[in-house]
């Protein structure tokens, strides 16, 4: 019986290669090859509501695949055409400013490892710590700056658009931690380069990159410019959110002010021209646009926080598909969805983009899904160690990421982002990101492996490896998912953890609900009351109430603004901040009543005295809470 299952297992081995030679020769094949994209393509579409999508493959230097998918323009009924229709790249747009950043290292003109002050004229960037930032410090996204976006990053009206520059000096973001300790992505810091650009070549950028790389390699509809030249504008993929069960255009997303970092509009086909161009080490067409050296140096790994895991190079970063390579980099505006691939290993170049909210989950899930078909690869599950129960609870708890907002109201959005890590009883860890969940094995020291590999995380993805870092007290203080090398995590204290806050905030709310109810319904008692008294509730009163009509009138507040909230710090917000403004006022009297209130006596008894004591610990936990969080005064750019 050993000796048959020795047979099996030969026969096993000698037949995967050629399983796996004939997956990846269907990409040979267009009728098969166009019979897989529409039968994943389609279907993610349609149940994620995405109106619009492209997709091309460049396989051997040859393009083996173009199609749209959708309506450019439901109301015309105009198909989206891959050779035509342009969609919005997103933070893909960067891998040009770091093209255009290596142009000029080449020629001697920029340096990697000089502190960018050196390139810079109308302002500085604070010296908050003894080591400056370089470029190489910024493709790394290893900076340091913490990460902004509200009112200035996107916006739909372009009248509010500055220069980069003067955007640069504008919304310099603070700097968290020192450059080269934590990887955390930054469209400040890329647009910046993208400033250095400017200011070294002496050419805007947007005319720069349409001089020395759109127009080298032939990208003849791809543009930075916004809004766009009349021509291009004609044939750009309409806008839409889904409202009632119907599309709804939204305005062309304006990223001017950031241009750099995620303003380019482009073809499906334009945009595989210029990854072959990398793929073919810098030239397309007998044109080239970075040497051979160059584009080494910018794929090959530069910065990882484990190296068992893959990592940054210069701009680009590589994923793990099945054991392939493949460096390129994804992006996201708010109604569309891209990533650019380029894997060398199988002379393959491909990028994707979808429309709508929904074309977040199509992007992430498509590159997983044709690795799946094209270049499987079995793997073992891993089996977790049996031990692994008495090494489970360092690694539980709060994660964020260090791409995270700390000095402005930005910060409160962290209370609805960051990931759980938990421990289970059959000794993995499960990792929790906006309600996804999946469970990780240890394979070595803090390094754990995915038990599941058809299950994603969240949204199609699906990552194999994460690796925790400890500090020099062995402790635990983060850790790096694979596939996002970009974006490392921190420790949360508990005081700063979603769970924590969400508890609390609960329990106060309830309590000044029963609060405000105990005022509503016992008004005659609330009458007769000695004056002291009253006038002790009457304090509980208004801070219960002020901290209540914070809470109902900024939930009104986000349904009434929907999408519109992050293009524009609008009225409505400007309005609600003056809440919690009195409610901490309102919480700071209160305190002193309930000194009064121990100290003279007041209320009916101790038992009535401990519960007034409770509605002024929520109150304080309320004042504490917008200052933490920063929703305490106009912390805004």
């Amino acid at each position: 019986m050993r000796r048959l299952a020795c047979h099996l297992l030969v026969a096993l081995s000698l037949l995967l290669p050629a399983a796996q030679a004939a997956a990846a020769a269907g990409l040979d094949d267009p009728e098969v090859l166009e019979a897989w994209v529409d039968g994943v393509v389609w279907p993610l579409m349609q149940n994620n509501n995405s109106p619009s999508g492209t997709v091309a493959i460049v396989r051997n230097g040859e393009l083996v695949f173009a199609k749209g998918y959708g309506f450019e323009d439901f109301a015309g009924q105009v198909a989206v055409d891959p050779h035509q229709t342009l969609f919005r790249p997103g933070s893909v747009s960067k891998l040009f400013t770091w093209v255009a950043v290596m142009q000029l290292v080449e020629q001697g003109k920029l340096d990697l490892d000089t502190d960018v002050n050196a390139y810079l004229e109308a302002f500085r960037i604070e010296d908050t710590f003894e080591q400056p930032i370089t470029l190489r410090h910024i493709l790394t996204h290893t900076s340091g700056f913490e990460d902004g976006f509200l009112g200035y990053l996107i916006i739909a009206d372009p009248e509010r658009a500055l220069s980069l520059e003067a955007a640069m000096e504008r919304y310099q973001p603070i700097r968290v931690s020192p450059p080269g300790a934590h990887t955390s992505y930054s469209n400040y810091a890329s647009a910046l380069a993208g400033l250095i650009v400017q200011n070294v070549s002496g050419q805007p950028f947007t005319e720069y990159v349409e001089q020395h790389i759109f127009g080298p390699l032939g990208m003849e509809r791809a543009t930075f410019a916004e809004p766009l030249p009349e021509l291009l504008a004609e044939r750009m993929a309409t806008s839409y959110k889904v409202e009632a069960g119907a599309f709804v255009e939204r305005p062309f997303e304006i990223v001017a002010n950031f241009s750099p970092a995620g303003g380019l509009s482009a073809t499906a086909t334009d945009m595989v021209r210029f990854g072959q161009a990398i793929l073919n080490g810098g030239v397309l067409d007998g044109n080239r646009i970075l040497s051979e050296a160059s584009v080494e140096e910018m794929l090959a790994p530069q910065f990882s926080h484990d190296e068992r895991l893959m990592g940054m190079g210069l701009g680009f970063y590589a994923a793990d598909y099945n054991g392939n390579r493949v460096v390129g980099h994804g992006g996201d505006l708010q109604w569309f969805h891209s990533y650019l691939g380029i894997d060398p290993g199988n002379d393959l170049t491909f990028f994707v983009s979808f429309g709508g909210l929904g074309g977040s989950t199509v992007r992430t899930s498509f590159a997983p899904a044709f690795y799946d078909r094209f270049f499987p690869r079995e793997e073992a599950p891993p089996v977790p160690p049996q031990d692994f129960a008495e090494r489970a609870k360092k690694y539980a708890g709060s994660y964020a990421f260090w791409r995270s907002n700390f000095s402005t109201i930005e910060k409160a959005f962290g209370l609805a982002g960051g990931l759980q890590v938990s421990a289970t009883g059959d000794d993995t860890l499960v990792v929790s990101l906006r309600g996804g969940a999946k469970q990780y094995a240890e394979i070595d020291r803090n390094l754990f492996r995915e038990t599941n590999p058809l299950m994603s995380l969240t949204g199609g993805f699906s990552p194999r490896l994460v690796a925790f870092q400890e500090n020099a007290a062995g402790d635990i203080a983060g850790f790096v998912i694979d596939g996002l090398p970009f974006m490392s995590l921190r420790k949360l204290p508990a005081y700063a953890t979603p769970n924590f806050n969400f508890l609390l905030l609960g329990v106060a709310v309830l309590v000044f609900l029963g609060v405000v109810l105990r005022r509503f319904f016992q008004r005659s008692a609330f009458r007769t009351m000695p004056a002291a008294d009253r006038s002790a509730w009457a304090a509980a009163l208004y801070a219960a109430a002020a901290n209540l009509l914070v809470v109902i009138a900024g939930a009104v507040m986000l349904i009434l603004l929907g999408d519109r909230l992050f293009t524009g710090v609008h009225l409505p917000v400007k309005l609600w901040l003056v809440l919690p403004i009195v409610a901490f006022v309102a919480g700071l009297y209160l305190t002193f009543r309930s000194v009064v209130v121990w100290q003279n006596g007041l209320l009916a008894g101790s038992w009535a005295r401990v519960r007034y004591t409770v509605v002024v610990l929520c109150a304080l936990y309320m004042c504490w809470f917008y200052w933490f969080w920063n929703i305490l005064g106009f912390q805004y750019l």
